[in-house]
């Protein structure tokens, strides 16, 4: 007698010889460019935040496994050490290391093990990080060292950032090559754009991600802020907006299933972000507005999903 078991397993679900393993240290190979930006630009700062946040996402990972849910040890999956990259790169190269710490607890002691770990988290855990970090300390998590002084850590001059600028209509103080090359103050993650999107074309390469998130994200962004009179080139390139759209919106387990639900998931993204940016007293959205199309995934997936082989609409009878 055959013995058929029917494996019931979390997402990711991923078709073909792909594994999520192979997938994690894919994304960590993509984000190299940046990271590498981020400590030529920020020196020993940007080198330590990293260090500590990866460390970090590493240790709270295995000891909730470990010690609260007593699973099957998940730390060489590689998606916390995706985890603590992304979180790093959405913080500042000055911010004091104990509070990388709390966010690192947040990321993964709150936006992911509860829910049971990788698979079944319903928001970007870094995401989680980074926002509880912004909001619990604003005035760290919001003062920036220039880029070009590695040597100012911790305590370093401190300046605006592109985005700071965009908002309070200083456009001609902001530099498109700088832009470029990151040579601008902000978060590791939001200097250079051109390592960005070397990532966005090893992903794309690699077939870890697909298309439709990222472009929807800038496309969309990118309109609306020319329907608002506003930079679409200075929006796209600043703050975290080419992060956000490559690395973090494009999560396999907090995005979309299939395609039409990644391009309206990705429009209202890239939409909420300039609103965000536009209007909120927060000059950087792009957290924010992926956070709550995450929150929304659930009801996408629920619209676009497709019918049933052979299904017959139901017609109302009198």
């Amino acid at each position: 007698m055959t013995n058929n078991k029917l494996i019931i397993s979390p997402s990711p679900h991923i078709h073909g010889n792909d594994t999520v393993e192979k997938n994690m240290y894919g994304v960590i190979v993509a984000l190299l460019p940046a990271l590498l930006v981020s400590f030529y630009y920020f020196g020993i700062g940007a080198m330590a935040v990293t260090a500590v946040s990866v460390l970090s996402c590493i240790a709270v990972e295995y000891l909730v496994q470990r010690f609260l849910l007593k699973g099957e040890n998940t730390i060489t999956d590689g998606s916390a050490i995706v985890t603590g990259l992304l979180l790093s790169l959405n913080l500042p190269s000055n911010l004091p290391l104990w509070i990388v710490v709390i966010g690192a607890v947040a990321a993964i002691g709150i936006g992911k093990m509860p829910f049971g770990g990788l698979g079944n988290n319903i928001f970007n855990p870094a995401l989680v990080g980074r926002v509880f970090l912004l909001i619990s300390f604003p005035a760290q998590m919001t003062t920036w060292v220039p880029a070009g002084s590695p040597g100012n850590y911790p305590d370093g001059e401190t300046g605006a950032t592109p985005l700071a600028l965009l908002k309070y209509g200083h456009t001609e103080e902001i530099d498109t090559l700088n832009l470029l090359l990151g040579n601008v103050g902000g978060s590791l993650g939001e200097t250079c754009s051109i390592a960005l999107l070397l990532g966005l074309i090893y992903l794309l390469w690699k077939k870890i991600i697909t298309w439709h998130i990222p472009v929807s994200i800038l496309l969309s962004a990118g309109i609306f802020a020319w329907l608002i009179n506003e930079n679409p080139l200075l929006h796209l390139l600043s703050g975290g907006m080419l992060l956000g759209a490559i690395f973090m919106a494009t999560d396999y387990v907090t995005s979309p299933m299939n395609k039409r639900g990644m391009l309206i998931y990705g429009v209202c993204i890239g939409v909420l972000t300039i609103i965000i940016r536009k209007w909120s007293d927060y000059p950087e959205g792009m957290s924010f507005a992926i956070l709550i199309m995450n929150a929304f995934t659930p009801l996408i997936n629920t619209y676009v999903k497709p019918k049933h082989f052979g299904e017959v609409k139901k017609k109302w009878q009198n």
